[in-house]
């Protein structure tokens, strides 16, 4: 078999496209090309390469003079190091208890360097000052986990979107008792389409200290960064990344691909459209919505949550796939990518209301 792949065979359907993650989708094909540009010769390892050195300039262009990029292997890994380098041992992160570092990283952050996460419930997936506050105190007190860092996700996991001022006032309520503010950036390129404003405006500008840069939803293979806005605020990572097993030796095929995203608006422009089939989608059932179907979060960007009945849920799930995100509630998440169709989005939501009419 892996003589045949080798010789170009296909063995999955191309054609077949779901809705259950955006981390379902291909390449890009700006990606591909940009892996493929890179590839034929030798060039430095471990980030010495041309693209990596053009990388970081671009990256400076971006979000400002002082930034600094360290790209790595996926999302985990890029959270994992951009907290570990703002604590120091003894340090705790105030997160949303919906947040992706609390949720779905198997307790990476907490296995691999020892922080606290201390979590708050948000019923929008959006931290607050006032949820913040609820547990960033105990300073000083010895048989407390120190809160000196603040995570949210941008967008977040429940598919919902922080404007630049919300995330400005949440770095200012950081800053002032000493704590640093990280960004899970998975989806940051969704979020820039939504926004409409440029990456500075709601990053640098906005008082963030430094950010997970997603690479593989907005269509990169195995390319993600830790982004520092405001090196005062960390230490070490230069040490910390292959401490933590994200150093690569052949960088110059991560750094390719990142480059691609910014080149010409590529990744703003196929976030914008996921975000646009995320839109259509919810419009399609939202417009005389069949029995049964309730949407819970808005549609800010990629993402529709909603609830239906189980049953229905099950027969809608053996045509095209999706994932619960509240089985008790019967509430479940549909998500596009770059890739998604018109047709495809006319095609599930037919699939859907014909399978809420059967009750």
């Amino acid at each position: 078999m892996t003589g045949r792949i080798l010789a170009g065979m296909t063995i999955h359907d191309p054609g077949r496209r779901e809705f259950a993650s955006d981390n379902y989708a291909g390449v890009l094909p700006e990606a591909m090309a940009a892996i493929a540009a890179a590839n034929g010769g030798h060039q430095p390892s471990y980030g010495a390469d041309v693209y990596t050195a053009r990388l970081r300039e671009v990256v400076r262009e971006h979000f400002g003079e002082r930034a600094e990029v360290f790209p790595v292997f996926n999302g985990t890994g890029a959270n994992v190091l951009a907290l570990t380098s703002v604590l120091p041992r003894w340090g705790a992160v105030v997160a949303a208890s919906t947040a992706h570092v609390h949720v779905d990283e198997g307790g990476a952050p907490e296995r691999m360097t020892g922080l606290k996460l201390l979590t708050v419930p948000s019923g929008d997936g959006k931290l607050t000052t006032d949820l913040v506050a609820r547990e960033a105190w105990g300073w000083g007190d010895e048989h407390r986990a120190q809160p000196l860092a603040v995570t949210i996700s941008q967008t977040t996991e429940s598919g919902t979107l922080y404007t630049p001022d919300e995330i400005r006032a949440l770095a200012g309520f950081a800053h002032e008792r000493g704590m640093a503010l990280h960004v899970d950036g998975s989806r940051l390129w969704n979020a820039a389409a939504a926004l409409g404003v440029p990456f500075r405006e709601f990053t640098t500008g906005a008082g963030v200290d430094v950010l997970s840069l997603g690479g593989t939803k907005a269509g990169l293979l195995g390319a993600e960064a830790v982004v520092v806005l405001d090196p005062d605020r960390t230490t070490g990572l230069r040490y910390l990344r292959k401490a933590t097993m994200q150093l690569a030796s052949k960088m110059r095929f991560a750094s390719a691909q990142l480059l691609s995203l910014f080149e010409d608006g590529v990744g703003v422009r196929a976030a914008a459209h996921a975000n646009a089939m995320a839109a259509r989608l919810r419009a399609a059932l939202e417009t005389e919505p069949p029995p049964g179907l309730a949407f819970t979060q808005d549609t800010a960007a990629n993402a529709v949550f909603a609830t239906v009945p189980r049953e229905a849920a099950e027969r809608i799930r053996a045509q095209v796939r999706f994932h619960d995100w509240n089985a008790a509630m019967g509430e479940v998440r549909w998500m596009t990518s770059w890739d998604t169709t018109e047709s495809d989005v006319d095609e599930f939501a037919a699939v859907v209301r014909a399978e809420l009419a059967r009750g």
